[in-house]
C-alpha cells in the first residue's frame, strides 16, 4: 500500500489535510475514517494502512485543522490534556461538516471506485453515525463512539447497515447507554451491536493501557464483515491458500511462498511453538527449517473446511513417513521410520489477497505415541487412532474411559 497526506475543500472556504492510504492494487471502495480526540495520530494513519492492506482507499480527515494542523498526539499524560482542551473547542457540527467534506473529496478521488463507508473511534465513533445519518454511506462502523445519547433522535435517519463496538468497561458508554442505542436500531437486522466483555474504551490502540488484543481482532473482524458484504472487494480465499500451500509442499520454493503473504506476516505452530514473526524471520524458516524438513511423501487429506470474511479454517489429515528430522514438528529427533497420520486444523488469516498468518494445531502426544517416544499405556492419549475415527466415526468412543463400561447399567446401553 502507499499512503500521502491530500487536501481537502472546506465547505465554507479554506483547505484542510487528510491521510489518504491506498491498497497496492492501486483502487478499491472507500472509507471515510474519523479520529478520536487525539488527532490523526500513528493509531489512525496504523488503521488507515491497514484497512487499505484489506484493499480499501481510506481517507482519514485532520478535523481539529481550524484550532491546530495535523495534530497528531500520544497517550501519555500530556497527550491526553492536550487533546481534551482540543475536544473542548471543537464545534462538532463544523466537525460534521468538514467529515461530509472528507467524504465527498474521498469520492472525487480517481483510486476511489464503488461504495464508501465511514469507521470512527471515540469522538470518531460519534461522528461516523452522524455522518451516516446526515449523508449518503453505504455502511457505518462506530468504535466506542462517545455522546450519542442526544443524537438518538437521528438514528431513523440511518439507512445503511451499521456496526456499534462497545467495550463491558466503559465508563463513557454505560450500559443503559448500551441498551438506548440497540433499542434505538430495534427491529433493523442490519445494525449490529457488540459488547465486549471486560474490555474498556480505547481497546483497539496498542499504546493504551486498555488495549485488549483479542476484542480488537474480533471487532476488526466483524467491521471487515460488513465492509466486504456491503462494499466488497471480494477474494478467494481458498485459492490463495491452495496456491500457499502448493508452493510449500510440491514447488518447495520458499521465496514463491512468502510472495503469497503480506509484507510482515507470521507463522505459529501451536504445540511447538515454531514459525517466524516478519518476514526475515520467516523466510528463514521456511527456507532452512520447513519446507526442506517435511518428508517428500507429505499428503494433506481435506476433512472440511470453513470460510470466513478475513479467515480459512482447513481440518484435514496430515500424513508423513518420519524418515527425516522435522525441525519444526519434532525438532531434536532422530528419524524413526515409522509412519505417521494425524488431525490437523489450520486457521488461515487474510489481508486482501494476501495471508496474513498461520496457527497450525495437532495433537503432539498423537505424534510422540505412533514415533514410539511416548507409551500410552496408562495415559489418556491415543496414536494412529485419532485419524483414523475422524474418518470413520462408527469407530468406538471412549476406549481411554476406563467408568465407560461401568455407566452401561445406569443407562441401560
Amino acid at each position: 500500500m502507499s499512503s500521502r497526506w491530500v487536501d481537502i475543500p472546506a465547505d465554507d472556504g479554506g483547505r484542510f489535510q487528510g491521510y489518504l492510504a491506498v491498497p497496492a492494487a492501486g483502487s478499491g471502495p472507500g472509507i471515510l475514517l474519523l479520529q478520536e480526540i487525539f488527532g490523526v495520530n500513528a493509531h489512525i494513519r496504523a488503521v488507515a494502512d491497514l484497512y487499505a492492506e484489506e484493499g480499501y482507499v481510506v481517507l482519514a480527515p485532520d478535523l481539529f485543522w481550524r484550532q491546530e494542523a495535523r495534530v497528531s498526539l500520544g497517550y501519555d499524560e500530556a497527550g491526553a490534556a492536550r487533546a481534551r482542551e482540543l475536544r473542548a473547542g471543537l464545534d462538532v457540527e463544523r466537525a460534521v461538516a468538514d467529515s461530509v467534506a472528507a467524504l465527498s473529496a474521498l469520492r472525487r478521488l480517481p483510486e476511489c471506485r464503488g461504495k464508501v463507508g465511514a469507521l470512527g473511534f471515540c469522538l470518531g465513533g460519534r461522528l461516523a453515525y452522524q455522518v451516516a445519518a446526515r449523508t449518503h454511506v453505504d455502511a457505518a462502523v462506530s468504535y466506542y463512539g462517545t455522546g450519542l445519547d442526544p443524537l438518538l433522535g437521528e438514528a431513523a435517519a440511518i439507512r445503511c447497515p451499521m456496526v456499534f463496538h462497545f467495550p463491558e468497561l466503559d465508563r463513557h458508554i454505560p450500559p443503559q447507554t448500551r441498551e438506548a442505542i440497540a433499542a434505538a436500531f430495534a427491529g433493523r437486522s442490519d445494525v449490529e451491536t457488540f459488547v465486549y466483555p471486560g474490555a474498556d474504551h480505547g481497546f483497539n490502540v496498542p499504546e493504551r493501557a486498555s488495549f485488549d488484543k483479542p476484542a480488537s481482532l474480533m471487532a476488526h473482524s466483524r467491521s471487515l464483515a460488513l465492509f466486504r458484504r456491503v462494499m466488497g472487494p471480494s477474494y478467494d480465499l481458498p485459492a490463495l491458500w491452495e496456491r500457499h500451500t502448493e508452493l510449500e509442499f510440491a514447488t518447495r520454493d520458499a521465496r514463491a511462498t512468502m510472495a503469497t503473504m503480506v509484507a510482515e506476516p507470521y507463522v505459529n505452530h501451536i504445540p511447538t511453538m515454531t514459525g517466524g514473526v516478519g518476514h526475515d524471520q520467516l523466510l528463514r524458516f521456511y527456507a532452512n527449517h520447513f519446507i526442506p524438513k517435511t518428508p517428500k511423501d507429505t499428503r494433506l487429506v481435506p476433512i472440511s473446511r470453513t470460510v470466513g470474511v478475513d479467515r480459512l479454517v482447513d481440518e484435514m489429515l496430515f500424513c508423513f513417513t518420519h524418515d527425516i528430522e522435522i525441525d519444526w514438528m519434532l525438532p531434536g529427533v532422530k528419524p524413526t521410520g515409522r509412519y505417521v497420520e494425524i488431525p490437523l486444523v489450520a486457521i488461515v488469516r487474510f489481508r486482501g489477497d494476501k495471508l496474513y498468518n498461520e496457527h497450525i494445531y495437532w495433537d503432539q502426544a498423537s505424534v510422540l505415541v505412533q514415533i514410539g517416544l511416548l507409551d500410552p499405556q496408562g495415559l489418556p492419549v491415543a496414536g494412529a487412532e485419532t485419524a483414523r475415527k475422524l474418518v470413520d466415526e462408527a469407530l468406538p468412543s471412549n476406549t481411554l474411559m476406563a467408568r465407560w463400561q461401568e455407566s452401561a447399567a445406569d443407562t441401560g446401553s
